[in-house]
């Protein structure tokens, strides 16, 4: 059984690399309709802890979390494969 590649998406939530999808900026009215309807569904997954939406995670079981971490800084993690203690990357508040 292999181990799976998990990383930080801020404030203590973690997501399975092998799953995501695609990692988008929250930005664009497409991206939006999309998030709302996940919404409406019950697919969403708030991982903000109350903060600012800065990217929208897909994952590969229709979920879509969202995260108040930039998609650069998730992106940087999911490649390193290292903690933010680690990595240096300081988190976005």
């Amino acid at each position: 059984m292999a181990i799976s590649r998990l990383i930080h998406i801020g404030f203590g939530n973690i997501v399975n690399v092998e799953k995501i999808i695609a990692i988008v900026s929250p930005d664009s009215a497409p991206v939006r309709r999309m998030v709302s309807q996940a919404k409406n569904d019950g697919r969403t997954i708030d991982a903000t802890q109350g903060r600012r939406t800065r990217s929208v995670i897909v994952m590969e079981n229709d979920r879509i979390v969202l995260s108040a971490l930039l998609p650069e800084t998730i992106r940087g993690r999911a490649l390193t494969g290292k903690d933010p203690e680690e990595s240096g990357i300081e988190e976005e508040s």
